[in-house]
């Protein structure tokens, strides 16, 4: 950790890391320095000259942005002259700038808005500029109007970071602006919509496209949460107004390299109000779904539960909330007296896999990444994808482990990939099992020990040039972090029984907490279930399954009416995400707490309020889960047993069907339909 250093600014007495830059070190005392250009977690630029101030000693005023602190220095931020500089500053970006702050959307949030109120701007003393650039809104998403650019530089440097590179400066001076290559519009310059370039900029020159005349800052109740919709578990911050969400944006801290949603995220709230919601209970009459009352279809269910048995089965999707796993838990064992209750979790292979977490990212100088796939533009755990990528552009280094190429690897130091003697019994996925076989070696020659079961699974490992040079980043990284797939995931722990911290990354939002929770099969697996022989089979969120499996009697249990609804005897309409609150655990095993923003549509319950309704209908007094129980199961503890992992060809296809499953979720009804449509990002 960073030694650290005395200073004064403003006369208060602050305490801050050495290396940390002026306007950061203030912040840790409550005084602001104004900038435009800065943003935290990136290297100042000294852009806008906004945040000139005065050191003692120094005979000109100094750029905070990339002024580092030392200790005893004497800082004044507010002296006339630095104050003078400002106000020209802020004047002259008035003259171009467009004057329209009562009317404009970011009225409030505006930075350039604030800083002509302390100045007491109202105008500009200098002769008007107007630029007409052509506005960009050709897309869905995102509106770029270059007129109201203030040339900070944010939303090309937070691009450039995130390694999509779509946004760069075009031309000099006063005239100059940001554009794509060419300066074509936005769904041909390959960008992925995530947005975050519209979290980075301080004025209203990047915009959410369908803003207008949806509220002002100022009447948006804003509520933090987490979503649910890919293995990510970003944070978010979700803007409502009248009982509807009206945007969405990144919400983990400033500065964080986590800080990142993709569009999915951040644009696929809009799914919520979809014409294919599910909005009251739909029950099977004369061979078509007809909308019910809850009492009628709460007693058909109940009454088919009664009579199947230990013959019912339920199959859930591992993106439901830890609450909602738990109340199901209880319901299928104690109420319906079934062992058939699986998830999709156990088709990454054992769910003991699953168990893992600990990693510290923005600290993590190397990563090795196994068996993943990460991609921003696929949107196939993006968000990974977005920090290795950041990381990697602040100085730390990746290892790829993969026998595909995956997008990211253009960026790693090292990638292992074939040809490496597979194993014995390998078949497919015996690559990468055969890699970390090798790179085990590798590292207990360079003399990190391990114990004798281990040393003996990997003596006859081959170790190859890619192999050795891995092994010899690893050994020199200070905090390096694994992120595997599931599958490969013992094997990856074992090297982090030597060095770093390994984690299991899934696909599904909360995979490791319905693991948690317990809600694993101990009679009929996932698999063995939608291949029929139930009396009642019981469907519960998006699983991955399009046909009716060979069951007498079909409940689905869903926001939105997918294909596997259309085909069920009973449709039970759960809450989406968003409408209800519980806990969730993220692939870096952290709990974390997802709010409740909005109501359900129309009838809609949450799933534990559905499957208390229906133990009660069949005679059972059973609670609904609590936060303060599903608090006390979530302990991460992390298992490692050397066991190379023989995937099987139906685990690819069931992995593949749950991204699509997830993407249609977001995608039916949501103007995200254009992504899939145009295909710009492909």
């Amino acid at each position: 950790m960073a030694n650290m250093v005395k200073l004064k600014i403003d006369g208060k007495e602050i305490k801050a890391h050495e290396g940390t830059n002026l306007i950061d070190a203030a912040e840790v005392g409550s005084i602001h320095i104004p900038n435009l250009c800065y943003l935290k977690g990136l290297k100042g630029i000294g852009a806008c000259r906004l945040c000139l101030v005065e050191i003692e000693g120094m005979k000109s005023p100094m750029i905070a942005c990339t002024t580092k602190v030392k200790e005893g220095m004497v800082v004044n931020t507010k002296t006339e002259k630095v104050q003078e500089v400002r106000k020209f500053v802020i004047d002259l970006i008035l003259s171009m700038h467009p004057l329209d702050c009562m009317t404009c959307t970011k009225a409030g949030v505006c930075n350039l808005q604030q800083y002509a109120y302390d100045f007491e701007l109202k105008e500009s003393s200098f002769t008007r500029k107007k630029f007409g650039f052509a506005i960009d809104e050709a897309n869905p998403f995102i509106k770029r109007d270059p007129d109201y650019c203030v040339l900070c530089g944010r939303c090309v440097r937070v691009c450039k970071e995130q390694g999509t590179n779509v946004l760069e400066f075009m031309g000099r001076g006063v005239g100059s602006k940001v554009a794509t290559a060419t300066d074509k519009p936005l769904q041909e310059s390959g960008c992925t919509f995530c947005g975050s370039c519209v979290d980075a900029c301080p004025v209203n020159a990047l915009l959410e496209a369908n803003r207008w005349r949806k509220g002002r800052e100022w009447e948006y109740d804003k509520v933090s949460s987490v979503c649910l919709l890919c293995g990510n578990g970003c944070d978010i911050t979700v803007s409502t107004k009248d009982g509807h969400v009206m945007k969405i944006n990144a919400g983990a801290a400033e500065g964080s390299s986590e800080k990142y949603i993709c569009a999915y995220g951040r644009f696929g709230f809009d799914c919520i109000e979809a014409d294919s919601r599910v909005t009251a209970p739909m029950k099977r009459v004369n061979g078509e779904l007809k909308e019910t009352t809850w009492k009628d279809a709460v007693e058909t269910v109940a009454d088919a539960l009664k009579k199947a048995g230990s013959n019912a089965g339920f199959i859930s999707t591992a993106g439901i909330l830890n609450e909602d796993a738990l109340t199901l838990k209880k319901f299928a064992s104690d109420v319906v007296k079934t062992k058939n209750a699986d998830t999709t979790a156990s088709l990454y292979g054992s769910v003991d896999t699953l168990i893992s977490g600990g990693a510290k990212l923005d600290s993590a100088d190397l990563f090795v990444l196994v068996d993943l796939n990460p991609s921003q533009w696929e949107r196939v755990l993006p968000a990974i994808d977005a920090v290795i990528r950041r990381r990697v552009n602040a100085g730390a280094k990746l290892i790829v482990i993969n026998s595909s190429e995956p997008k990211i690897s253009s960026v790693a130091t090292v990638n292992i990939n074939p040809p490496i003697p597979p194993l014995e019994k390998g078949g497919k996925g015996g690559f990468e099992a055969s890699a970390l076989m090798s790179l085990t070696k590798a590292l207990m020659d360079k003399g990190l020990s391990g114990d004798e079961k281990l040393a003996s699974a990997v003596e006859n490992a081959s170790v190859s040039e890619a192999v050795e040079k891995a092994a010899s980043l690893i050994m020199d990284a200070k905090n390096p972090v694994i992120l595997s797939s599931p599958a490969m995931y013992p094997a990856s722990a074992n090297i982090a029984l030597l060095k770093g911290t390994a984690v299991s990354v899934p696909v599904e939002s909360n995979a490791k907490g319905v693991v948690m929770m317990g809600l694993t099969t101990e009679g009929k697996s996932y698999k063995e279930m939608v291949s029929g022989g139930l009396e009642i089979l019981y469907a519960v969120g998006e699983v991955p399954l399009n046909n009716k499996p060979d069951a007498g009697f079909l409940v689905v249990q869903n926001s939105h009416l997918t294909e596997l609804a259309k085909q069920a005897d009973v449709v039970l309409p759960s809450a989406a995400f968003l409408e209800a609150d519980g806990t969730m655990v993220d692939y870096l095993g952290r709990l974390k707490y997802v709010a409740k923003v909005v109501e359900p549509a129309g009838d809609a319950k949450s799933h534990r309020e559905i499957f208390a309704d229906i133990a009660k209908a069949m005679g059972a007094d059973m609670k609904e889960a609590k936060e303060s129980e599903t608090k006390k199961l979530a302990k991460v503890k992390v298992k490692a047993v050397f066991s190379p992992f023989e995937r099987k060809e139906g685990l690819d296809v069931k992995v593949d069907e749950m991204i699509e499953s997830v993407n249609a979720s977001v995608i039916n009804g949501s103007r995200l339909l254009w992504l899939k449509e145009a295909a710009v990002c492909a």
